[in-house]
């Protein structure tokens, strides 16, 4: 047990001898969690492997799950990477700092406990004040998952953090509730064409205005899991809360899904705002987590949304589907793996699931 201490910083102004103060111990190797724009990140210093190590301990993550790297300035990543294809060079300037990051060939030095065991190195620039300074003061770049429990849902406020792990790190920063609530995006620039990996903020639509074509395989759509961590979020089981959860794909199927199992379960429904107003059954909870019209609404609301499931006096959840369109792939990876792929797209499905 770690005697961890909770900071509370501005997260638009940040406080420099605050930060300054979580910088030292990512210096001497410990352990700090910290607000970006995407989720809170558990962060140790990148090219240090035994502070690495103790990102997996606190996380207990797979030790062959590979961490992200964050970095303060763009050139910064000549440093953790041997190889930057020239096109993305441009492309850097363009997109960081923000929420994607890209998968690229790894520096000597990088350890390969920070990389998974991995010959590549996953890298981006957070667009969050807090995340920004604290790299900056650290002089070094830090090696950040989300800070969650392995396989729990991410966290996107200080209260999931302080669930999770007080006791187990050295320093939280409380910089509020971060700006997007799902993770970075990211892309692997190795490979031509490039992969998306995991769908983010950074939608697919806007990375082919810059890549041209990207490939997007089952597993970036959450359809399927992969038998190698090439990427963070794209082999384990990832967000999942410890209640059942179902996800409707076809809305046509939404009423008949919450009849079927409101008559055997006390059920949840995790759902537009629109869709609560049409819904009707009066006596079904119903969690709204934005609209139909606003994904990067529900986007953020989701980890937040998946985290109160397991506290509401409900058996299991089921949650409606949104379109495959901008931040919406990445709102259906989280709710795909969530779900443990418990997925209803056609009448069969509901007797499937129903008979559970």
């Amino acid at each position: 047990m770690i005697a961890t201490e909770v900071i509370t910083i501005d997260p638009l102004t940040p406080e420099a001898e605050k930060v300054r103060k979580a910088a030292q111990v990512i210096r001497r190797g410990g352990t700090v969690i910290f607000p970006t724009e995407t989720v809170y990140g558990l962060g140790a210093d990148a090219l240090n492997p035994e502070a690495s190590l103790k990102v997996f301990r606190a996380k207990n993550r797979p030790p062959d799950n590979p961490l992200i790297v964050h970095i303060g300035e763009h050139q910064d990543v000549f440093n953790v990477a041997s190889e930057v294809p020239e096109k993305i060079v441009d492309i850097l300037q363009i997109v960081w700092p923000g929420p994607l990051t890209f998968v690229l060939r790894k520096a000597d030095h990088v350890p390969r406990e920070t990389t998974g065991g991995l010959n590549t190195v996953a890298v981006r620039m957070p667009a969050h004040p807090v995340a920004l300074q604290l790299i900056r003061e650290s002089e070094t770049p830090i090696a950040a998952p989300s800070a969650n429990l392995a396989t729990k849902p991410s966290p996107t406020k200080v209260e999931h953090v302080l669930q999770d792990m007080m006791g187990k790190v050295d320093i939280i920063i409380d910089g509020g509730e971060t700006f997007f609530g799902v993770e970075s995006t990211v892309v692997d620039v190795t490979r031509d064409p490039p992969v998306l990996l995991r769908p983010g903020p950074f939608t697919l639509e806007e990375l082919t205005k810059l890549l041209g074509k990207v490939e997007v395989p089952d597993f970036a759509r959450g359809e399927v899991e992969t038998n190698v961590a090439i990427s963070p979020g794209v082999k384990y089981r990832h967000y999942a809360p410890t209640k059942r959860l179902i996800l409707v794909e076809n809305p046509k199927l939404l009423p008949e899904v919450v009849n079927r199992f409101s008559s055997k379960f006390r059920v949840a429904l995790f759902c537009s705002r629109e869709t609560a107003a049409e819904i009707g059954f009066t006596d079904l909870v119903k969690m709204t987590w934005g609209s139909k019209d606003n994904l990067y609404e529900i986007a953020k609301n989701l980890f937040d949304f998946l985290r109160k499931l397991d506290h509401l006096d409900v058996d299991l959840g089921i949650a409606e589907g949104v379109p495959e369109k901008g931040v919406g792939l990445a709102i259906m990876n989280r709710l795909r793996k969530a779900s443990g792929h418990k997925v209803i797209r056609k009448p069969e499905d509901v007797e499937v699931y129903a008979g559970h």
